[in-house]
């Protein structure tokens, strides 16, 4: 079990690692040790991002592997990238008997500028300057067997000034577990299922 969790958790890191090589220029102010906490995504999705392009072109790089269903839009420019190191998404049984297929996030991020609290909305705080974004999906995105879709999500709303103030579109990359849990359930409760992933924020063109 030791030897499994070790192994997740190296490749949470390197994924992350990947993410924030991709977005050049943007300053990777997460510490080894907060990353390490991540829960890992899962092996098949440790893919390699190009290495960073120098100078004035650094943040306009994009990050290859971005299925073409969930890519943001021509000429975006990456703000940031967060890693999952303590979520779940949350399922409150429905009356029917069983789980919905909608969850409510409740996960702390680290990563480039700092900490996020990602929450219900869905919703993403910065915990640094206290800008907050709320966002809504794109499309049904790209699934993945036993764990969430990855997704672009379009940010509809902006409150306060800061690191998430320009962030027009969310990807949702490099996910493990937070699938809904299986089987019949009572009315009202509620399952926290864990979860990882890799959040990355976009600042599209104009009229994107």
């Amino acid at each position: 079990m030791l030897s499994t969790r070790r192994s997740r958790v190296a490749v949470g890191g390197a994924a992350m690692a990947a993410v924030v090589a991709g977005i050049g220029a943007v300053t990777f102010n997460a510490s080894a040790a907060e990353v390490a906490a991540a829960p890992a995504p899962q092996a098949a999705d440790a893919r390699a991002v190009a290495p960073a392009p120098q100078g004035a072109d650094a943040r306009a790089v994009s990050i290859p592997f971005i299925n073409q269903l969930i890519k943001p839009p021509a000429g975006s420019r990456p703000i940031g990238a967060f890693v999952v190191t303590n979520g779940t998404q949350n399922y409150t049984c429905g009356a029917d008997g069983v789980f919905p297929a909608a969850s409510t996030p409740e996960a702390q991020l680290v990563g480039t500028g700092g900490k996020i609290h990602h929450f219900a909305g869905p919703s993403w705080q910065s915990l640094r300057d206290q800008s907050l974004v709320t966002a809504g999906k794109v499309n049904d995105g790209v699934a993945k067997a036993g764990s969430i879709p990855e997704l672009l999500l379009k940010i509809n709303s902006h409150t306060g000034t800061g690191i998430l103030s320009k962030a027009d579109y969310i990807n949702r990359l490099f996910t493990s577990g937070g699938a809904k849990p299986a089987g019949s359930c009572t009315p009202g409760q509620v399952a926290k299922v864990r979860y990882g992933a890799v959040y990355v924020f976009w600042d599209a063109p104009a009229g994107s």
